[in-house]
């Protein structure tokens, strides 16, 4: 009898599983998305888990929907989850990418997967883990057995996460991309034969459906560029297509004569780099083609609905003719219609209320504002001399200076240290800076280098038995265009003075700043004009989110409580640091900021109940 009992338990949780996880079906068809073999229109907005607290996801979900939204879509960056060889992490921070993708599933939303293996989307590398480059055999994005080796690894990995989630297991999952913009690649790179260039991206299709990805999968392109991107019988979707006839002219041509027609990146802001003005796109304007898009039927993506933040060092960088890089900046706000703390902006109310008047879905409520507070200042009580407290680093020697992935190091800092037994003086030449350096003698700062400006050269004069101090800082590597293969950091070739080289007895102190450094040991100490730590700390009664106002401060990285939210530079245009709620405890809170800098010493630390993100200076050193 027990037994009988027992099987009947079995059966029920059985069967209220198989309930709970009630698979459907979503195609392509007749030139129709099909949910369960009926017409179904997406209206979708990027969000990337990777830029948001986890215990925010829920909120951003919620305010997307509440914007008229029925799908949300997410690139997966497998550096963010391939911290190291061999080391994997799906759970810890903000990494569950199932956590995720089940929440969107509880509030009513489909999901788009974007998985790469290239992302762009402004993080560092396009995804791409840093440590690729080591392995001399290794070509980035192409038709090379290491690198498809490397990324058969990340896919199957990833799939062992979220294959269940799919539409097809009674996930959310409707949609996968194959790798992105993969035609802009292929225009950028016509070194490469286009035959390679397909065999490449076929293989990350065949990629996919072997770790167990069902579709339908999708293609995501300028309209211009399918013929470089596109791949026979596999949906193309535009970005950034705002003419329609063009959209459907372009799909039909790669897509048996029929849709459907979707603009996978529909941009209602842009990116923004330092030292280059915060870019706003209008509500009115955006509006417009939304209402274009709704009356035609189109299905659309906002990129992004919202950005979110690049906390840590995991922002990217561009570049262009007048500059050898252009790193983003902290936010990533991105003028999106969600704030980078969350926030309802005009453009989202207009397009929520677009959306009502078209979408036959009920439309819910706009989730209440996560409160924000304005912090007292924080005297900073301690100050610790960089130069004092990088004897704690044991050095790398070398003849000439090495790459940080050379040194076995991703991001952050090097400083590179050569002592002179004879007296120099000239043109220090530093042509392979990656990517911002400030210059030392004897301890005093002597000027500052930046491949931004392409700055690479300094007038400098060394003293018999003198010392030479050169800080670099890793900006971000590439995560756009053809350079994106040459994306080693620190300092690459050899370093100049007039016609000679300077080599023999370099010494590299490796400060990737993954953690908090410890300044315990350290005396209070404070010289104007070199690096210093600052630390101190404060008391919350009701934690929320704050605004670090960083003006008055020059060049550097902040961590609360151990956590690094960001980078700051007094050029702007970006001025504050979001520094979410959740992350700050009832009661004593702590705070160390790296200043690069240090020209003005500072003695307390602000907050502002207003993000500051359009106030550009021009003096960039």
């Amino acid at each position: 009898m027990k037994r009988i009992i027992m099987v009947m338990l079995m059966a029920c949780l059985s069967y209220s599983i198989t309930a709970q996880k009630k698979a459907h079906t979503f195609e392509i068809k007749e030139g129709q998305f099909l949910y369960d073999r009926k017409p179904i229109q997406i209206h979708s907005g990027e969000i990337h888990y990777a830029r948001i607290p986890k215990e925010y996801w829920r909120h951003r979900l919620k305010m997307a929907k509440a914007m008229g939204l029925n799908t949300i879509a997410t690139y997966v960056f497998w550096n963010y989850h391939n911290t190291a060889p061999g080391i994997w992490d799906f759970k810890t921070g903000n990494r569950n990418i199932s956590e995720f993708i089940t929440i969107a599933k509880e509030e009513g939303l489909n999901v788009i997967l974007r998985p790469g293996p290239y992302a762009c989307a402004e993080w560092e590398f396009g995804g791409y883990p840093w440590w690729l480059q080591k392995n001399k055999s290794l070509v980035i994005r192409a038709n090379n057995k290491p690198f498809l080796d490397s990324c058969r690894v990340y896919i199957n990995k990833l799939a062992q996460e979220v294959k269940h989630l799919q539409v097809s297991k009674g996930g959310p999952v409707i949609l996968v991309q194959v790798e992105n913009e993969f035609g802009s690649y292929v225009s950028q790179r016509k070194d490469i034969p286009i035959e390679e260039h397909r065999q490449y991206n076929l293989a990350i299709q065949k990629m996919l459906g072997e770790a167990g990805f069902d579709g339908p999968f999708f293609t995501s392109d300028g309209t211009w560029l399918f013929e470089g991107g596109s791949l026979q019988g596999i949906l193309p979707t535009a970005n950034g297509e705002g003419n329609i006839d063009n959209l459907k002219k372009a799909v039909n041509k790669y897509h048996n004569n029929q849709g459907p027609y979707m603009v996978a990146e529909f941009y209602p802001g842009w990116l923004d780099h330092w030292a280059e003005p915060f870019t706003r796109i209008g509500a009115d304007e955006i509006v417009k083609q939304t209402e274009q898009y709704l009356q035609n039927n189109i299905h659309f993506n906002f990129y992004m609905v919202h950005g979110g933040t690049n906390f840590g060092f995991t922002s990217g960088a561009n570049y262009n003719d007048e500059h050898d890089i252009q790193p983003d900046i902290t936010s990533y706000d991105y003028d999106a219609p969600i704030s980078e703390a969350g926030w309802a902006t005009p453009k989202y109310l207009a397009i929520r209320e677009l959306m009502k008047k078209y979408v036959k879905y009920t439309v819910p409520e706009i989730p209440a504002k996560i409160p924000v507070i304005a912090l007292p200042d924080i005297a900073l009580t301690k100050a610790v001399d960089f130069f004092e407290w990088k004897n704690t680093v044991k050095p790398v020697v070398n003849a000439s200076p090495l790459s940080f992935e050379e040194l076995g190091q991703g991001f952050g800092y090097v400083l590179y240290s050569k002592n002179f037994t004879q007296p120099i003086q000239g043109e220090l030449q530093v042509k392979g800076l990656r990517d911002y350096a400030i210059v030392f003698v004897n301890g005093k700062k002597v000027g500052e280098l930046n491949r931004q400006d392409k700055k690479y050269t300094l007038p400098i004069e060394i003293p018999f038995n003198g010392r030479l101090d050169i800080l670099v800082e890793n900006m971000g590597r590439i995560n756009y265009g053809a350079d994106i293969i040459n994306s080693t950091k620190g300092i690459i070739a050899p370093v100049m003075i007039n016609d000679f080289e300077i080599t023999g007895g370099w010494k590299m102190y490796s400060l990737p700043f993954d953690k908090v450094p410890d300044l315990a040991k350290n005396i209070n100490k404070n010289n104007i004009g070199l690096p210093t730590f600052y630390t101190a700390a404060f008391e919350v009664q009701e934690p929320g989110d704050v605004f670090l106002d960083m003006q008055g401060w020059g060049k550097g990285i902040v961590f609360v409580n151990g956590i690094h939210i960001g980078r700051y530079w007094k050029v702007g245009p970006q001025q504050t640091l979001y520094l979410p709620g959740c992350w700050l405890k009832k009661g004593k809170n702590e705070v160390v900021v790296f200043e690069q800098q240090n020209d003005v010493p500072m003695k307390a630390l602000k907050s502002t109940l207003e993000p500051v993100l359009e106030t550009l200076v021009s003096d960039q050193n």
